[in-house]
């Protein structure tokens, strides 16, 4: 249960806004473990790579580890604005999210994420000192979700069409934060 931390009660009903945001864009992410990060090079393109994301809180902050030594810290240092992209093709789930990214050195928060198999990438485990985190805060995020079963597709077209209505595949949704 998330404490509520505002002593208004216009306060605590935006933290409660905020929270079933957040809880919202954690279920459409789901168990999708790796994102597409986008940053701005110094060269002015954007520059994406792979990424295991880790599951979002109430908070909405999401984390990932990164090298302190890599291009994506410098990128965010240069420009923090950063796209997460989400896809879960089996289901043809979508998910784009605007944030703004910042670069934490934040020991206990490491220890809380630290798995062994990390080592793969930081071989002097949770001390390594070229381990950082990406702390990463959504600002907006859409997200385009369409049903899977084959049959519940052919319904909604039938059904729009003989309504006079433009098929629309699946839900999307904008959720600014």
């Amino acid at each position: 249960m998330t404490k509520l931390t505002s002593p208004t009660v216009q306060g605590q009903l935006e933290e409660i806004e905020l929270i079933k945001k957040n809880r919202e864009l954690s279920s459409k992410v789901g168990e999708i473990k790796i994102a597409m990060l986008t940053t701005l090079g110094e060269d002015g393109k954007m520059q994406s790579r792979p990424m295991y994301t880790f599951k979002i809180e109430d908070d909405g902050i999401i984390w990932m580890f990164a090298s302190k030594d890599s291009r994506k810290v410098s990128n965010i240092a240069l420009n923090p604005q950063v796209i997460l992209n989400y896809s879960q093709p089996d289901t043809d789930l979508y998910i784009t999210i605007n944030a703004t990214a910042a670069v934490a050195d934040d020991p206990v928060k490491i220890e809380q994420l630290w798995s062994d198999r990390y080592k793969a990438w930081f071989p002097y485990g949770k001390t390594d000192p070229n381990l950082c985190l990406l702390k990463i805060v959504p600002e907006e995020a859409e997200y385009w979700d369409t049903p899977d079963l084959l049959v519940s597709q052919i319904v909604s077209l039938v059904k729009n069409t003989l309504g006079g209505n433009p098929y629309v595949e699946g839900e999307n949704k904008k959720i600014n934060f």
